[in-house]
Formats: structure tokens, sequence, C-alpha cells
């Protein structure tokens, strides 16, 4: 199977770059040899690479800078989704892409099913859904994974930030009424190569870990599993105060409820999706040996 994979520099880029090598022979081009916001070179790219699968893991992802840069974010995340859907549907290849929870109105407290209303706050989250309404309507043989709050051992993320700031800080205040599920890139790349496995029907699915905390929440046990590691901060947990979302403003409005109700991915696959918690364990562990 020849594969395409875009966004390999990316976290999630990186994880699948990894996972995906037992499916194929594949082709990860860099900014250098294809550029994304170019149409018409993407189109030659296609043309020439002729793919089986096509994994997009390609996105504009600076939530507050698509506020500012509105062309650029829908070219990437709606445009380009567009765009290799359509070629999929024409040359029957199978499409892969990465959506978010931001399409979702971010209010209440119930989690989101993948058939619940949408109704995005931001320029990023109305992209993203143009993305998936794309390539739902192109007829394409298709899997759209919605993730949240995404972070890896590599690449800029909450989780590094936070561990490079408890070694210089001695207390931070941390946004506490936004609740979600941190997502490491590594289950990401996993989940995705097993639903390509086993042929899992066509359609949107949310991919997270178990359970549900918010960014106080997060930060709390970040700092308490590096402390258990032996890592040296000037912080601890009890030194992250929690703050409302309206002491912390920001360009692009984020949602308060980013709860994601798993059952349709865990049916589909026959499994149990991990806890956030085990999955940080992991990560931090693999960040920590990085250093």
């Amino acid at each position: 199977m020849k594969i395409l994979l875009l966004g390999k520099t990316g976290q999630v880029g990186f994880e699948l770059h990894r996972t995906l090598a037992p499916l194929g022979a594949i082709t990860a081009p860099g900014r250098q040899e294809l550029d994304l916001m170019n149409p018409q070179a993407v189109a030659d790219y296609l043309e020439c690479q002729h793919p089986d699968l096509i994994v997009n893991a390609a996105a504009w992802t600076a939530v507050d800078a698509a506020e500012e840069n509105t062309e650029a974010a829908r070219r990437l995340n709606a445009g380009l989704p567009e765009q290799l859907a359509k070629y999929s549907a024409e040359q029957g290849a199978f499409l892969v892409h990465y959506s978010s929870d931001y399409v979702y109105p971010g209010s209440g407290t119930e989690p989101w099913r993948e058939t619940s209303a949408t109704g995005p706050l931001s320029t990023y989250g109305q992209t993203k859904l143009e993305g998936d309404q794309a390539i739902e309507q192109s007829g394409a043989e298709h899997l759209i994974f919605r993730t949240s709050w995404v972070y890896s051992a590599r690449g800029n993320n909450f989780m590094k930030t936070m561990l490079r700031l408890a070694k210089s800080k001695t207390e931070l205040n941390i946004v506490a009424d936004q609740i979600g599920a941190p997502t490491p890139a590594r289950l990401i790349a996993e989940a995705t190569v097993l639903a390509i496995r086993s042929n899992m029907p066509n359609g949107v699915y949310h991919l997270a870990p178990r359970g549900e905390t918010s960014w106080h929440g997060f930060a709390q046990d970040i700092f308490r599993q590096a402390q258990q590691a032996g890592e040296a901060l000037t912080m601890g947990p009890d030194d992250a105060h929690p703050i409302p979302t309206s002491d912390y403003p920001t360009p692009a409005k984020r949602p308060l409820n980013s709860r994601m109700d798993l059952s349709k991915i865990e049916t589909a696959l026959n499994i149990r999706l991990p806890d956030w918690q085990s999955q940080l364990a992991l990560t931090l562990s693999e960040y920590l040996e990085k250093q």
C-alpha cells in the first residue's frame, strides 16, 4: 500500500510516521518538498504519487493566530481536506483526517457525541468544521478523528510548557473551568493504525483518553508525576492556583466543555481506551528519557 502522510513534523504526524510504517511504503513530504498552501502544488503531487491511503495530519493549529490569519487557517483546515477528499473520491484512495472538539459550542457539562449539534466559537473551530463537512460530503472513503488537548514528548505543548515553568516559577495561575481530556499524539497514532487494520466503518469518531480534568488539574498531575520521577521543580501541585477563563482572556474564545463521548470508537474497535492519567505517565516518561 502506498501511503501519503501530510504534516509529518507536527506532534501527531511524527507519531504517525512511526506507527504507519508496517502498513506500507510511506511518502511524507516536508514543507520544502510540498507547499500545502498551494492547491496546484498539492494537485500535482497527488497526481505524481497516486497514494492508496492519505493520512492528513497537517493543520493550522495556532488557535489565537487563526483569528487574524483566517485565509491561511481556512486553506489548511478546510481547503486542503476538501481537496484531498475530492481526489480520494475520484481515485479510490482512503482518507484519514484529524479534527477537534472545537467544532462544538463548548456549553453544558454532558459529553459531546458525534451526532451532537456543532457550533464553533472561533475561526479555528469553524475552519475545522468546514473541513469535516467537506470530507463527509465528498463521497470519499474516510475516517475523521475528533480529538482534544493534544500533547506529546515532542513539539510545543502544555505539558512541556508546565514543566519548563515549574523549574523557574514558585507559583502559577491556571485555568480551571475548561474541562476535557488531554490526548497524547502517540495514542492518536496507535488508534489510527488499529482503525485502518480493522477496516473500521466510514465516519466521524471521537478519539481521546477516558476521564476528564481541567487545565489546572492537568498541570497539577504533571507536577506530581514529574516530582515522583525525580525532577527538580521549584513548585509543586499545591502551588498551581485555579482561575476562571475570564481571568485569562485570549483572542479566540475557548470551549468550557470539551468532554467527548467515546462509545462509538470503543464499540467499533472493541476496545476500552486508557485513562488520561496513565497516558500522561507514559508521555512524561518518554519526555524525561529524551532529555
